[in-house]
């Protein structure tokens, strides 16, 4: 059995910020999931894995590793590697998780550069968007959020100050807004979500420091807690040159 990769597609050095580690472990995914491997399915041997994509047994042995921890694959000593569930390729998590936690998952430093950090009063619009009455005290959370140091988007969040007090006193630029309201008994249960693609006006390309009429993908959500309250509500410009969408579509 082979990989089949195309090699537009193997892992390369110089692509993204992506680590070869990383780019390998996600093509194993597709590969999984292309073939529609069944728990069980073995790999090929290491060798014939290292020979197909080009890359050395220490790259090879660190993706294999790291799904072995995502819960994707098993290992069987002198046997090889197989299958532990079916999967499907996703880069894009199909749970609520946040930007720190995406990041983190996929061996990455998340971090912001906070450009707005203030309390004011919702406008109609606004409250309409979180069910609150016009004048209610929002936080206004404005971030360039960042991934190994490299501008990846611009995420402008709303939330009501008493959902959690304490947002306008802490840094942002390293803490996660998720894991604040979590602490303060705040339970995220889902979110509904529009994703659509524009390009970089003036304003957007210099923030993401990319040129104007770049393209960028806008994700815009609201997010419940689980009493069905809306908690959050978020616009999130990535930039289309950064950043890349992937998930997997099924036939019921």
């Amino acid at each position: 059995m082979s990989l089949d990769v195309d090699p537009a597609h193997a892992p390369q050095r110089t692509r993204g910020a992506d680590p070869l580690w990383s780019q390998t472990a996600d093509l194993l995914v597709e590969h999984i999931a292309r073939r529609g491997l069944s728990a069980g399915a073995k790999l090929p041997p290491e060798r014939d894995l290292c020979a197909q994509l080009d890359i050395s047994r220490v790259t090879l042995r660190k993706a294999l590793l790291h799904l072995v921890d995502r819960g994707v694959l098993t290992a069987t000593q002198g046997r090889g590697w197989f299958v532990a569930s079916r999967v499907a390729a996703r880069e894009w998590p199909d749970d609520l998780e946040s930007f720190t936690a995406t990041a983190r998952r996929k061996h990455m430093t998340p971090g912001a550069i906070v450009l707005v950090q203030e309390v004011r009063p919702a406008t109609l619009d606004e409250g309409d968007r979180l069910d609150v009455p016009a004048g209610t005290p929002l936080v206004h959370l404005e971030r360039i959020r960042l991934l190994n140091g490299v501008r990846i988007a611009l995420d402008r969040t709303l939330l009501p100050l008493d959902a959690a007090p304490a947002v306008p006193d802490l840094d942002f630029t390293t803490a996660s807004l998720f894991e604040v309201l979590r602490d303060a008994g705040v339970s995220l249960e889902r979110s509904v979500a529009t994703v659509e693609a524009r390009v970089a006006d003036q304003a957007g390309a210099e923030v993401l420091q990319v040129e104007p009429g770049a393209p960028i993908l806008v994700l815009d959500q609201i997010i419940y807690s689980a009493d069905q309250r809306p908690i959050l509500a978020s616009t999130i410009e990535y930039s289309g040159e950064r950043y890349r969408l992937r998930t997997t579509f099924s036939a019921h």
